[in-house]
């Protein structure tokens, strides 16, 4: 866990809540070998893949997304201290996250899952092949035209 200056991290965490932690995420996770560090580690590289212009397609990232599902079920049964002392990391990758993506068009963001509901603003694509509605191949299964504030960049051209 990264440490900050922050006076609520002056104290380390209790067995308990250690145990608290491990015990929520396994709930959130679905899985006891997955830890709240490597949630965290998952969030922060999809943030920098979308960032950098995400090159799957759209169910590839859907599924990236279940990091972020995970830490969003497991943020409420965390300690308090621990959300305290997380919660400026998860506010950074969020606000990150959002800078680099659009939300679906005509549909509100809502507080439970929003992450869900948005489009990274570089896509890349194979050069030459169609795209319908304006897609890339793998992201046309979207309910929408691409919106127009989303740019696909080319790659693997000669």
């Amino acid at each position: 866990m990264e440490r900050t200056t922050d006076p609520v991290d002056e104290t380390p965490l209790t067995a308990e809540e250690y145990e608290a932690v491990h015990a929520a995420v396994a709930a959130a996770a679905g899985s006891r070998s997955r830890s709240l560090n490597s949630l965290f580690a998952d969030w922060k590289d999809v943030v920098e893949d979308v960032e950098e212009g995400y090159s799957l397609c759209a169910p590839e990232f859907d599924d990236d997304l279940a990091c972020r599902d995970a830490l969003g079920r497991a943020w409420p049964l965390l300690p308090p201290r621990v959300r305290a002392i997380r919660r400026p990391e998860l506010d950074e990758l969020d606000g990150r996250f959002r800078a680099a993506t659009v939300p679906w068009p005509g549909r509100p963001e809502e507080p439970h899952q929003w992450w869900r509901y948005r489009i990274p603003l570089v896509v890349e694509a194979e050069a030459g092949l169609p795209r319908p509605g304006g897609w890339p191949l793998g992201w046309e299964v979207l309910p929408f035209p691409k919106p127009a504030g989303v740019r696909v960049v080319e790659w693997g051209r000669p």
